[in-house]
């Protein structure tokens, strides 16, 4: 099932991507949130309203795909052809760090640049969104504690992120963390399958890649994760990019981000997540 929220007359409503197209779930009397499905509220009623000729949304509006914004965990330097293009060794565990509640962003979102940085950067990445409390889990365990995943881009800002050795400066700007539109259940999203990972900027392919070229799964990164992390419903964990960002680029100075371009983050059987930048 495809689950996304989205916002009618400044509420949000939580939603059925489908077959015919979106299918609003509260307008249609359920009285679900995401974050109740989320933590195990009794899917049913959805399941039933996905089967049903309701109308469908024009043109939706998306909300985040979680309504209370918990811990955005990330991984870096996650997939090989990534690291070695950035000349970085492929690492022994898997490298985390974070980003403040307010990177969280929706699909569709104008996500603004400062104008005081320039190497502005795109991460295609797969995003996944925790279901069950995790701490100290199993890598045999750990998928067990995942609801679903999501499209994410880890944008970034290079020169504020090289200048310390933490990257939180260059990754936590507001709006840095969009994520959507939709999650997809984990039911119906084979995580150990290979899966199209891909960016756009302005249309023009950036990143082709498959997830099977992480260099650590999410069962290893959950696990990991969840012993330092404790890990809560809504918590949503980027699972590291691929090989294709600007970073790699750098000597070509058209290669950042700017006002006015739109990042398209793609995985098969997910969807297309679509920003532009202002």
């Amino acid at each position: 099932m495809k689950l996304c929220n989205i916002l009618v007359g400044g509420e949000t409503h939580l939603a059925i991507e489908t077959a015919r197209g979106v299918v609003d779930a509260t307008a249609a009397g359920c009285g679900l949130t995401m974050d109740a499905v989320i933590a195990g509220a009794d899917r049913a009623p959805l399941e039933a309203l996905a089967a049903a000729a309701l109308p469908v949304v024009s043109a939706p509006v998306y909300a985040n795909v979680v309504d209370r914004v918990g811990k955005l965990v990330c991984v870096g330097l996650n997939y090989a052809e990534h690291a070695r293009r950035t000349n970085h060794p492929l690492p022994d565990y898997p490298v985390l760090f974070s980003k403040f509640g307010d990177a969280l962003a929706p699909a569709g979102a104008e996500i603004a640049l400062p104008t005081w940085e320039t190497t502005y950067d795109y991460e295609a990445e797969l995003v996944v969104v925790i279901g069950k409390k995790a701490w100290g889990v199993s890598e045999e365990e750990a998928l067990d504690h995942v609801f679903g995943y999501t499209c994410g881009n880890d944008l970034s800002c290079r020169d504020a992120q090289t200048r310390t050795a933490q990257w939180l400066i260059g990754k936590t700007m507001p709006g840095f963390g969009p994520c959507g539109p939709v999650i997809v259940t984990a039911d119906e999203f084979d995580v150990r399958a290979p899966h199209v990972i891909r960016s756009y900027v302005n249309g023009k392919l950036r990143q082709d890649s498959l997830t099977d070229d992480m260099i650590f799964d999410c069962a290893k990164i959950v696990s990991y994760a969840s012993h330092y992390i404790g890990l809560e419903p809504g918590d949503l964990i980027f699972t590291g990019t691929p090989s294709g960002v600007a970073l790699e680029k750098r000597g070509d100075p058209d290669c950042w981000l700017k006002p006015g371009d739109t990042v398209d983050i793609e995985i098969g059987e997910i969807g297309v997540l679509r920003n532009t930048l202002v």
